[in-house]
């Protein structure tokens, strides 16, 4: 069985735009048999649970474990699972997790919980992030070897860096620029004709 599967999918719920169908299908992808079972009540389902979820990574990222913990316990309790043994011939058996509802939003969000509770688990609450690019806002399962992810991807780590680097670049040439003003005078001569 694949937990980290399971956790993934509530990162993709959180992470989803899910204002509409259509993102709702994107969040299953192309072929999936969800995009077509899937309903406005399944739509809203997955909106509420959404913020819920986004509230067990904002705990653990920032060391409230016991907070995550009751987030996680509420929402295994609203979305309860129920294991199944599958497979597509008799050679390939596993384990899934489906919801006890009838629902998609039962089904995935059964799983995500479960998911983020065994994550929780196995890893500790500390491995739930939230992109530190205040322009980003997603979420992340940490995998580093160290527990020191920040960014939700390269991309956002990229793009949150070069700004730094350009602010300290700014900072610095506008301090080059008010240095002789801020000296005293005469000190400014002297300044310039030792540069």
């Amino acid at each position: 069985m694949d937990f980290d599967a399971y956790a993934r999918t509530a990162v993709d719920i959180v992470n989803a735009p899910l204002e509409s169908m259509q993102d709702l299908a994107a969040l299953f992808g192309e072929d999936s048999w969800q995009t077509a079972e899937a309903t406005e009540r399944d739509l809203i389902a997955f909106r509420r649970a959404r913020k819920r979820l986004r509230e067990v990574f904002e705990h653990g990222s920032s060391g409230r474990d016991v907070a995550a913990v009751a987030e996680l316990n509420a929402l295994l309790e609203a979305y309860p699972m129920q294991p199944r043994i599958s497979g597509h011939d008799t050679h390939d058996w596993h384990m899934h997790v489906t919801g006890r509802g009838s629902s998609v939003s039962s089904e995935l969000l059964a799983g995500a919980a479960w998911g983020l509770a065994v994550w929780l688990c196995e890893h500790g609450s500390a491995r739930f992030g939230v992109c530190a690019d205040e322009r980003c806002g997603n979420v992340y399962l940490d995998t580093s070897s160290n527990c020191c992810r920040r960014f939700c991807s390269e991309r956002c780590a990229t793009r949150s860096h070069v700004a730094a680097h350009r602010a300290r670049k700014r900072a610095a040439e506008t301090g080059a620029t008010r240095a002789p003003a801020q000296v005293g005078a005469g000190e400014a001569d002297r300044a310039v004709v030792t540069a």
